[in-house]
């Protein structure tokens, strides 16, 4: 039986009819695999997750592959960003085992959640040198059943290499330390990025070289952001970006977009004090209301990259369409302005669109772009998964917040409020954050530490937008509960509470990924909350001498002095319209967008034998 119609996951709706016999996460998959004598299957994914649905198609919905699973496995399906703390644990021993990772991840455990074989996508038949997923199964049974011994030996292993102390070195972090930072990276940096294919935008270290300010750190912040404005990882017609880019050169994406992606690429474009930066900046924003906007007021996870059975259809152009729609001379014109060839830059004949320079006829681009989305708005949409993350959700909320600031965008900030009200009145209860929620109902998992950081820099954010004083707080009490849950007891953290769900392993990750960790996040929350106590302490001594005045008499207020809170921006704050030096302005908005420090990245970990081998060729 498949139990998975009453999850809220979009993910988990999409396998719920499948003919495989899916449990979700909990105790009682465990119970009846050690009632049956066999192995737990684990499989881990995501709704946006192109290679889960390729895997799903060819195996999860074949009645044979199904069958073999519901005879020789429990099998267990999870979405890992409802359960980041499994996912982590996990991800952690595939890496290990196989020395690469990734979604679909693929994990047999025993009775007592421990691994002992792991990897990602499986194909339906031999392919490339790698098994196909029923020979795996197969090989995996007789493991099982014939070689229980390797299979304890090696659990054993994993579990002692996954519950490892994590080596940590607490040090200042000077100036030193970060130009030196900017240094290393410089080595890396390949004149557009850093790294080979495939590319992810790096979004935490330029907002990191934004605030180093340095010219090489500027410098190499303006020409990476550049390139991805103008690449095909860039949607040029209706703002946002995608997760990632498959080349080096920003020009093909994997086509899923990401809340987390654009909620820390709007901060960062939002900083880049520039007309392509302001423009990327309030296409982002403009995407996030348009399209992950729910009806609660909180902010969906992620767009998928399929539609039409195949990736990318919705967002590439051949010029045969350009012309189709615009007629021949735009779409001539179209073609050279977004780099749609003939031969095309993706796959069929196709192109995704560039605008590797701004086109010479402003007004003749805004309605070409205007006639474009209303055709694409004809084609078949990619998928929503529409559930709301906490941690992303802060995310959105300080992206939102610090953009409605710095680009005189108050709907900006009206939105994040409203973000901001969801999470307060319906993710928290008793003082406690869950972690989702779908259509307005909470979900079961609790938050982690990343949800507790993310959401309590959001709400600070939000008061530095807005001076309404709930806001500092909402978080202080966030950052309390997480100071007093999480804490280790050399003065770092867990990613999970005390009192959560108890799992093979306690998951501790302070390394930075495509967001910020639950360590980075809250040290910025902590960073926020003490910057907010000094500017209270020093407003409060402005205020005495106001009031009383030098000799201890009242003070009075002189004819036309205007409220200036500090914290606030907008009318009578930081950045107010009064502000005579434009240059000035912008200075104060940045201040009143907070300063945020680098997190530092962990100390490697021994890395343990494999798992129980699966012959590459089949069995």
């Amino acid at each position: 039986m498949n139990r998975l119609g009453g999850a809220t996951s979009p993910y988990l709706l999409q396998h719920a009819d499948n003919p495989v016999d899916w449990w979700e996460w909990g105790t009682e998959p465990f119970t009846e695999a050690r009632r049956r004598d066999v192995p737990v299957l684990l499989s881990i994914g995501y709704a946006a997750c192109h290679w889960c649905h390729v895997m799903a198609h060819e195996s999860f919905e074949d009645d044979a592959t199904a069958a073999y699973l519901n005879e020789h496995f429990v099998s267990i399906k999870v979405d890992r960003e409802e359960r980041p703390d499994v996912d982590a644990i996990y991800m952690n021993a595939t890496q290990a085992m196989t020395g690469h990772g990734g979604w679909p991840m693929t994990v047999v455990l025993d009775h007592d959640a421990q691994p002992f074989f792991a990897g990602t996508y499986f194909p339906d038949r031999p392919r490339g040198g790698q098994p196909s997923f029923p020979q795996v199964l197969e090989a995996l049974t007789d493991a099982w059943t014939q070689r229980r011994d390797q299979v304890g030996q090696v659990a054993g292993q994993l579990r002692e290499h996954l519950n490892q102390a994590l080596a940590t070195a607490p040090a200042p972090i000077g100036p030193d330390v970060m130009s030196g930072a900017v240094a290393t990276l410089g080595r890396e940096f390949d004149g557009i990025g850093f790294g080979t294919a495939p590319k992810f935008p790096p979004s935490m270290v330029l907002e990191f070289f934004l605030r180093e300010s340095s010219p090489d750190a500027l410098g190499m912040a303006g020409a990476t952001l550049e390139a991805m404005a103008r690449g095909g990882i860039h949607d040029q017609l209706a703002g946002g970006f995608a997760r990632y880019s498959v080349d080096a050169g920003w020009v093909v994406p994997h086509f899923e977009k990401m809340l987390y992606d654009n909620a820390l690429l709007l901060r960062v474009y939002s900083e880049w004090d520039t007309d392509l930066g302001r423009r990327a900046a309030e296409g982002i924003a403009d995407f996030l209301l348009a399209e992950l906007r729910t009806d609660e007021g909180g902010f969906a996870s992620a767009l998928d990259a399929d539609s039409e059975g195949a990736e990318g259809t919705f967002y590439v152009w051949s010029p045969a369409q350009l012309t189709d729609v615009l007629g021949e001379d735009d779409g001539r014109w179209a073609a050279e302005v977004l780099s749609v060839t003939e031969t095309g830059t993706f796959e069929h004949g196709t192109s995704t669109l560039q605008l590797l320079r701004d086109p010479d006829d402003p007004a003749r681009w805004a309605d070409v772009r205007r006639r474009l989305l209303a055709a694409r708005a004809g084609r078949e949409r990619p998928a929503r998964d529409d559930k709301v993350v906490a941690a992303w959700n802060g995310l959105a909320i300080s992206g939102l917040a610090r953009a409605g600031t710095l680009l005189d965008r108050p709907d900006l900030v009206e939105a994040a409020s409203r973000a901001a009200e969801l999470l307060h009145g319906l993710h928290t209860a008793d003082g406690r954050l869950r972690r989702v929620s779908r259509d307005g109902v909470v979900g079961a998992p609790s938050g982690v530490l990343e949800d507790y950081g993310c959401v309590a820099s959001g709400y600070l954010d939000l008061l530095q937008a807005t001076g309404d004083a709930v806001w500092l707080a909402r978080a202080e009490a966030l950052i309390e509960v997480a100071l007093a849950r999480f804490g280790a007891d050399d003065g770092g953290f867990f990613d999970t509470a005390d009192d959560a769900e108890s799992l093979v392993a306690r998951p501790r990750d302070p390394s930075d990924n495509a967001s910020p960790s639950g360590l980075s996040s809250l040290v910025h929350a902590l960073v926020a909350r003490a910057e907010q106590r000094r500017h209270a302490r020093r407003e409060g001594a402005a205020v005495r001498r106001l009031v009383l005045g030098r000799g201890g008499r009242p003070a009075r207020r002189a004819a036309g002095d205007r409220d200036r809170r500090p914290g606030r921006c907008g009318p009578g704050g930081a950045g107010a319209e009064g502000e005579a030096d434009p240059g000035r302005r912008r200075a104060r908005r940045r201040r009143c967008a907070g300063r945020r420090p680098a997190a530092a990245r962990p100390a490697s970990r021994r890395r343990p034998p494999g798992g129980v081998r699966v012959p590459r060729h089949g069995v």
